[in-house]
């Protein structure tokens, strides 16, 4: 195999590879071995037709598609270690020619990794976030604890009201005709929560039990779903019941339930858990902040494909997450009137950001010698296993040499925004006790 490698405007990169003859043949022979159970010639059992008479009766261009599949599969990744570039995205594949007896030639443009040209990123001054926990804030971690607790009861001697939670069956349509998606059994939904289109709960305020209601409601101008963004519709609804959440007493009872002594006590604990995550949250906008800054006063130039591929990574991770649910991605998008085109729009900030952050923090990870080594492997695999519910050895044994190096990658990240932050810490209170002495002088 033969790989030549082009570079091209703006960190992309075009790789042309040659693939010997004898390896086209090997992969035509493998698609006929595939396909040969499903081919029927007269005169011959399913399986048994010769691959010579085969290709005199539809041309060897029969198995092409399936044997370019195979040969892709088998010597790009082969051709992207031998190109020696690092390539950042999905291939663009072109096939230059096939043909039986003739190499197998194809193109693969690629994004590559783009250079940085660090700007400053010692003494970063980032803004002083508040930390402390407010008494009302403490009362509002209370009342969150207070509606889990709550008890759902069936009200049947009444009309519906705002705060109710009815169970309803609803179907949608729009000019007499039922619309995808439209369409529930037995949702519970909160009235006043305005979480369905419209005045869609509202028209729902004053009905009772057993009503078959007909609400009629206005798709918003920039509703996902373009078929029905902007126009009327009709729901018709039937109510099968009715529940009101009763809050428990916030006392030393409920406290009790919770596992403490007293209410002081609960109090007391809920300060501690905000007061952590208060600090853990500072500290993530302050990182943010500071990376921001870094990323202002540095230079890079990064590919569009390098984004596209950010892009398909984070709508992976979201259809997989989806999916733990029990959610198509599909439907999560016909739920949430998106489509995939604005989807991705939205996802893009989000995508370049991190590509930028994790250039610059590579970047200065590089610069000031920051290397990954077998204790910081050891560290991250413990609290990898804590997190999965695993002993450290059982993870470490499943993790393979792309995942370590992933790994050491981040750790490598995790370190050098150490350093930043440790010295935008240091600069702030060198300038606090010069400010603090000159203050004193006078």
């Amino acid at each position: 195999m033969n790989v030549k490698v082009e570079n091209l405007e703006k960190n992309m990169a075009k790789l042309t590879i040659e693939v010997d003859a004898d390896k086209v043949d090997e992969a035509l022979n493998k698609e006929y071995n595939r396909q040969k159970n499903k081919m029927s010639v007269p005169g011959f059992r399913k399986g048994k037709v010769p691959r010579q008479m085969i290709e005199k009766m539809y041309g060897p261009e029969i198995f092409y598609e399936g044997a370019s599949n195979i040969l892709l599969q088998e010597t790009y990744p082969e051709a992207y270690d031998e190109s020696g570039l690092e390539i950042v995205s999905q291939p663009k594949v072109e096939i230059e020619q096939l043909e039986k007896g003739k190499p197998f030639i194809y193109t693969a443009e690629v994004a590559v990794k783009p250079e940085v040209t660090l700007g400053k990123y010692m003494g970063i001054t980032v803004t002083k976030v508040d930390t402390d926990v407010t008494d009302a804030e403490i009362e509002e971690r209370l009342k969150e604890e207070q509606k889990k607790s709550a008890r759902e009861v069936k009200v049947e001697d009444r009309a519906v009201e705002n705060g109710d939670v009815v169970d309803i069956d609803f179907e949608g349509f729009k000019d007499g005709v039922a619309f995808d998606g439209g369409k529930g059994e037995h949702y519970k939904l909160e009235i006043g929560s305005h979480s369905f289109v419209d005045t869609f709960e509202d028209q729902l305020v004053g009905k009772n039990i057993g009503d078959d209601v007909e609400v009629n409601v206005t798709f918003p101008e920039d509703y996902g779903q373009p078929s029905l963004a902007g126009a009327p519709a009709l729901f018709k609804v039937h109510i099968h019941g009715i529940t009101v959440k009763e809050l428990p007493e916030l006392d030393d009872d409920f406290a009790g339930d919770a596992g403490f002594d007293s209410m002081d006590e609960y109090k007391e604990d809920i300060k501690k858990s905000l007061a952590e995550t208060k600090e853990k949250n500072a500290r993530r906008e302050q990182e943010d902040e500071a990376v921001e800054k870094i990323v202002a006063d540095s230079k890079m130039d990064i590919p569009e494909a390098m984004i596209e591929h950010q892009i398909d990574n984070e709508i992976r991770e979201m259809s997989q997450s989806m999916r733990y649910q029990g959610l198509s991605f599909d439907q999560y998008l016909q739920f949430t009137g998106m489509t995939m085109d604005k989807m991705r729009e939205q996802i893009r900030p989000e995508s370049l950001k991190r590509i930028q952050s994790s250039l610059v923090l590579e970047a200065i990870a590089k610069a000031e010698n920051v290397e990954a080594n077998d204790a910081d492997i050891e560290k991250e695999i413990e609290e990898m296993a804590s997190m999965y519910g695993m002993k450290p050895e059982d993870l470490n044994h499943n993790i393979g040499d792309e995942e370590r190096e992933n790994m050491k990658k981040d750790i490598c990240i995790k370190k050098a925004l150490d350093i930043v932050m440790d010295n935008s810490k240091k600069r702030a209170k060198a300038k606090k006790k010069a400010k603090d002495e000159g203050e004193a002088e006078e």
